[in-house]
């Protein structure tokens, strides 16, 4: 069986085109929560997901994963089960 190499210019999904999973901002959800889901949903770091949780709370909204729509969206309904708003956009 030959193995295969993915590069960035190999296209997956639905044209290849890059989505954005956006997280918003709530009045609800305590910064450890955000933190906490972002590692563990996103896989981001300690310092990455505080980062986009300040981002977040200060600026409404954050762009937290970039990648492929089917991804993302298995990471935003995960996010979204954990009361946190967030959406898929391209």
């Amino acid at each position: 069986m030959k193995e295969r190499t993915l590069r960035r210019s190999d296209k997956s999904g639905q044209g290849g085109k890059p989505c954005s999973l956006i997280l918003f901002n709530d009045e609800v959800n305590t910064f450890d929560h955000v933190i906490k889901s972002l590692v563990e949903v996103c896989g981001h770091d300690s310092v990455q997901a505080e980062q986009c949780a300040m981002i977040v709370h200060f600026k409404g909204s954050c762009e937290i994963r970039i990648g492929d729509r089917e991804i993302l969206n298995v990471m935003c309904r995960s996010l979204n089960a954990k009361g946190l708003d967030a959406r898929v956009e391209e």
